[in-house]
């Protein structure tokens, strides 16, 4: 049975062996993505290319801006109701994550930014809206 140590993965974090060190990650707010050196396809946290297979992964930095493509309400587990988004990020990746907000003022085609990379509870990125959102009623 083979077990690989944890000096093989840090030495490997900042090439392009596509594995995320959170270690390696500086402390700053960002999010880290893969892209696909052989079909330059965006993913996130990812093991191999989901469109070509390969597995020359290089890490970047995103911008931090993206559109939310859809955004659900859930009341399970928590005292007060909490949204769960995915914001398809300017680099082409999808994410899943939390808009701060009131939950029903969050919708799709929103447009978001980076506010911090972690949620403490659930360790998600946590976004905020850029615009502030449309009020046809008031």
């Amino acid at each position: 049975m083979y077990h690989h140590s944890a000096s093989v993965v840090r030495q490997t974090a900042g090439s392009s062996a596509g594995v995320l060190d959170p270690t390696a990650a500086p402390a700053s707010d960002a999010v880290f993505f893969q892209r696909c050196t052989w079909c330059a396809t965006a993913m996130y946290h990812r093991l191999l290319c989901p469109v070509c297979q390969g597995s020359d992964l290089r890490t970047e930095r995103s911008e931090g801006t993206g559109t939310v493509r859809h955004s659900t309400t859930v009341h399970r587990n928590t005292p007060a109701a909490r949204n769960v988004s995915l914001v398809e990020m300017a680099e082409g990746f999808v994410v899943r994550g939390r808009v701060m907000g009131p939950p029903i003022g969050i919708h799709s085609g929103d447009r978001v930014r980076l506010s911090t990379a972690k949620d403490p509870v659930r360790g998600e990125p946590v976004f905020q809206l850029v615009d502030e959102p449309y009020r046809a009623w008031t």
